[in-house]
């Protein structure tokens, strides 16, 4: 019997989590809503090319994208830099609305998660979630437990 190869995530200091998705409400109208998924390639080349930004990680389940931050600052800086793919990108997405109203929809939620506040655990799994965006360590020791990964467990 082999035993499991068991993990955690760690990362420095405070980070942002950001979830984004679209949903296609009108398949039938892709004129309105390919121009949307054609965008997120884009910019998630240009955030790989330019690790300053502060993405520092993230893959997609589904038509959710999940991503994690340097910090919500820099989210934000991206997000608003006129010289970069994302705000005319949602430009171009506002000006679809109008000539297709309702046809795809987006959203979002951005956490804030404080340093250590967090805890992760993979077990034979191939680097996932935050424990592609920090570094994977050996969940032993006061790792073994949530409650440790947490720096709640009793000492």
């Amino acid at each position: 019997m082999s035993s499991s190869t068991r993990v955690t995530a760690e990362i420095e200091g405070s980070f942002a989590v950001f979830l984004i998705g679209a949903r296609v409400n009108q398949p039938w109208n892709v004129p309105a809503w390919l121009p949307v998924f054609r965008a997120m390639p884009r910019m998630l080349r240009e955030l790989a090319t330019h690790p300053e930004l502060g993405l520092l990680g993230g893959q997609f389940h589904g038509t959710t994208l999940v991503q994690y931050w340097r910090s919500a600052e820099h989210l934000q800086a991206y997000a608003q830099a006129r010289d970069h793919v994302h705000l005319p990108a949602w430009r171009a997405f506002n000006q679809g609305l109008r000539r297709h109203p309702g046809a795809v929809g987006i959203w979002h939620e951005t956490y804030v998660v404080e340093a250590g506040a967090y805890e992760t655990v993979y077990v034979d799994m191939p680097p996932f979630g935050l424990g592609r965006a920090g570094t994977l360590v050996a969940a032993t020791g006061r790792r073994e437990s949530a409650r440790g990964r947490l720096g709640t467990a009793a000492d």
